[in-house]
C-alpha cells in the first residue's frame, strides 16, 4: 500500500474515532481542573506531570498536626503523622489515606517509577518509592505545590 493510501486510511480512522469519542471529552474526564485559582506552575505539575524545584516547598518545614489536601479538588490525602524528612527536598509521607490515590507506571527518566494521582480529580502529585521508614517502607515524594495543609 502506498504512503498516500495509508495516510488517507489513518485520517479516516482518526476522524471516525474522534467523532464517536471526542478527545476533549476523554481528557476532561481523566483530569478535571476544578480549582480555577491554580497557578501556572501548579497546573504544569498537576496536569502535565511536571516537578517543582527541590527544597522550594514551604511545606518542607511544616510540623503542625493536621491533614494535607489536594490543591486542585480539596481531597484529603495525607495525615501529618505520616510526614517525615526524607532529605530529598520534597515533602515526603510514609503512607497516604486509604483510597486517596491511583497509581501508574512511569518510565519517563529511563527507569521504572510509580507515579500517583489524586483519586478524585486525577491530578499528578508525585512518585512513591520503596525506601521509606516505618512498616510500610513507602516514601510518597510529593510536589508541595500540589498540597494544601489544613491544621487541626
Amino acid at each position: 500500500m502506498n504512503l498516500l493510501k495509508r495516510k488517507f486510511i489513518k485520517f479516516i480512522c482518526i476522524s471516525i474515532t474522534s467523532s464517536i469519542f471526542p478527545v476533549q471529552f476523554l481528557v476532561a474526564e481523566a483530569k478535571k481542573i476544578i480549582n480555577p485559582n491554580l497557578s501556572d506552575e501548579q497546573k504544569n505539575i498537576m496536569f502535565n506531570e511536571g516537578t517543582e524545584r527541590p527544597f522550594s516547598s514551604k511545606l518542607l518545614k511544616e510540623k503542625r498536626k493536621g491533614f494535607y489536601h489536594c490543591a486542585n479538588c480539596g481531597n484529603k490525602l495525607f495525615a501529618s503523622n505520616a510526614k517525615f524528612d526524607s532529605g530529598t527536598g520534597w515533602p515526603s509521607f510514609s503512607e497516604s489515606l486509604p483510597g486517596a490515590f491511583k497509581t501508574k507506571v512511569d518510565y519517563s527518566f529511563g527507569m521504572k517509577r510509580i507515579e500517583y494521582h489524586c483519586a478524585k480529580c486525577g491530578a499528578h502529585h508525585g512518585h512513591v518509592f520503596n525506601d521509606g521508614p516505618k512498616e510500610s517502607g513507602k516514601r510518597f515524594c510529593s510536589n508541595g505545590l500540589c498540597l494544601i495543609f489544613k491544621p487541626e
